[in-house]
């Protein structure tokens, strides 16, 4: 596809950049990209590393050239926070599926979940969950797990080099892991609650760093698009077509 003519003032987005954006809940990665294009009117956009919809946080995008440098900056380490619900299980491993098999948790102990950390941290085998974009035959298992299909996943290596729990409030349990590229944090809630004998599934989630970039100086996608807006005006050519 031969890209278009775009506004003068964005020349710097067709010839290459980096922009680091707070990705919203229930927004995909490529819901990103998709909205970057159309505001930038630039062709070549890629982000560097899927966010699952129902997490948030630091989503590298690449733009122009940048896009070189895609896999450098998915091979980095990353920073996550969230929770883990203790007591049930999900499909997906996280809340795009309805809990399932509660089990009482009260017999658990504080050291007892801290303990559970250690089983995790350094070079690990993770199967990753078979609701994932991972493909098998050309394409993503999810659609074969969605249709009841048995999705066989081997395990792959992953580092957790820091697994530390926050906050502890009943059956939610607050948790910050620094991990390798590769790693699936539902499955590492998964693990976890099978490690502790009562299930668990990914409650909530966001990303907050990869390698040195931080989520604090991302922008949100709203912010984002005034940027772009106001840079256009300044043009003196409001972009009518946003």
């Amino acid at each position: 596809m031969k890209q278009k003519p775009i506004h003068p003032a964005l020349q710097s987005y067709l010839d290459g950049q980096v922009i680091l954006i707070d990705k919203p809940l229930h927004w995909t990665s490529f819901d990103v990209v998709r909205k970057i294009r159309n505001l930038t009117r630039v062709i070549k956009v890629g982000h560097a590393g899927t966010l699952d919809p129902l997490a948030t946080g630091l989503l590298i995008v690449c733009t122009g050239k940048f896009t070189k440098q895609i896999n450098a900056y998915m091979g980095m380490e990353k920073t996550y926070t969230g929770t883990f619900t203790l007591g049930a299980v999900t499909p997906t491993y996280d809340l795009e599926s309805e809990p399932t098999n509660f089990c009482n948790i009260a017999h658990l102990t504080t050291e007892q979940i801290h303990a559970a950390t250690d089983l995790f941290k350094g070079p690990i085998m993770q199967v990753p969950p078979i609701h994932s974009a991972i493909k098998q035959a050309g394409k993503p298992v999810y659609l074969a797990a969605r249709k009841g299909v048995d999705v066989v996943l081997e395990p792959r290596p992953v580092t957790i080099h820091a697994f530390d729990i926050t906050k502890i409030e009943g059956p939610i349990v607050h948790f910050k892991v620094v991990c390798s590229t590769g790693t699936y944090i539902r499955s590492l809630a998964h693990d976890f609650g099978k490690a502790l004998g009562v299930g668990a599934y990914m409650s909530s989630l966001r990303r907050t760093k990869i390698g040195s970039f931080d989520a604090d100086n991302a922008l949100e996608m709203q912010a984002f698009e005034q940027q772009i807006l106001a840079l256009t005006n300044l043009e003196g050519q409001p972009n009518t077509e946003l």
